[in-house]
C-alpha cells in the first residue's frame, strides 16, 4: 500500500463504518433505497476524488484530519446508538 495512504488508513476504515451507520439510519427512517444508494455512491465518489487529488496537500495535516474525522465518526456512532435505544427497548417488551 502506498505510504501516503497509510497516514489516512484509520479514516479509510472508520469512514466505511460511518457509511454503514448512515445507511442503517436511512433504512430505519424508511428512505427510498434507490435514493439512499445514489447518495451513498455520490459520497463515495466525492471522497475518492478528494483523496485522489488532495492527498499530497493534506499529508502535512494528516494527524489533524484523522482526529477530526475520527471524532465525527464517533459522534455519529453515538447518535445512531442513542436513536436505536427506544426501538431496542420496544423489541424486548
Amino acid at each position: 500500500m502506498d505510504s501516503e495512504i497509510m497516514h489516512f488508513l484509520p479514516l479509510l476504515v472508520l469512514g466505511n463504518i460511518e457509511n454503514l451507520i448512515l445507511a442503517a439510519q436511512g433504512v430505519e427512517a424508511h428512505v427510498d433505497p434507490l435514493i439512499l444508494a445514489m447518495l451513498s455512491l455520490t459520497a463515495v465518489v466525492m471522497w475518492l476524488l478528494i483523496g485522489t487529488f488532495a492527498t499530497k496537500f493534506a499529508l502535512k495535516y494528516a494527524r489533524f484530519i484523522n482526529f477530526i474525522g475520527g471524532l465525527a465518526i464517533f459522534i455519529l456512532g453515538i447518535q445512531a446508538i442513542v436513536q436505536a435505544i427506544p426501538g431496542m427497548m420496544a423489541f424486548f417488551h
